[in-house]
């Protein structure tokens, strides 16, 4: 079990890495262009992923900053919101390399941040919704990554891909 959360946590990061180069290369005001997605701009975006991330890291671990809004705009411009991400991937795969397949199989409780509500739920269940959920705004990341430079501008981000570069079978 434990296998399958290391390579969903280094895909995570390795995804993020291309997208974050991707980004780096559009043209000038293109991170804070209105784009029309959920969170409105890449910067939005981006942001709304780093403030989920470290909400559920908060949860998990009992440890960092967790913003109480989610659409907090942690940082205004590009690198140092670069800098924060890789960070972060960089957290959540220690994490999850210190984990026993106990850990992995156990329940935690936390509050939801949008309602006052507690929640328990398996640990496993969790990290599923904090891979899939970054897959979800990457994809509309993506999107504005391709509007804003064109279909070439968008990196592949498979999961097969990288798994082919780090020799998976």
């Amino acid at each position: 079990m434990k296998a399958h959360w290391t390579t969903l946590a280094g895909y995570n990061a390795w995804a993020n890495e291309r997208l974050y180069d991707a980004v780096a290369s559009l043209p000038a005001g293109s991170f804070e262009q209105e784009g029309g997605a959920f969170f409105g701009s890449l910067r939005g975006t981006l942001n709304h992923l780093l403030v989920t991330d470290r909400i559920w890291m908060r949860r998990l671990t009992g440890e960092g900053e967790a913003p109480d809004r989610l659409d907090a705009v942690l940082f205004e411009t590009f690198e140092p919101l670069r800098a924060a991400r890789r960070a972060e991937d960089r957290r959540i795969i220690d994490w999850i390399e210190r984990l026993s397949d106990d850990d992995l199989g156990g329940v935690f409780r936390y509050r939801r941040v949008t309602t006052p509500d507690v929640v328990e739920q398996p640990r496993a269940d969790a990290l599923a919704h904090l891979f899939n959920h970054q897959t979800h705004h990457r994809g509309q990341a993506h999107a504005l990554v391709t509007r804003f430079g064109g279909r070439e501008a968008g990196p592949v981000l498979d999961l097969l891909a990288f798994q082919r570069t780090i020799g998976a079978r």
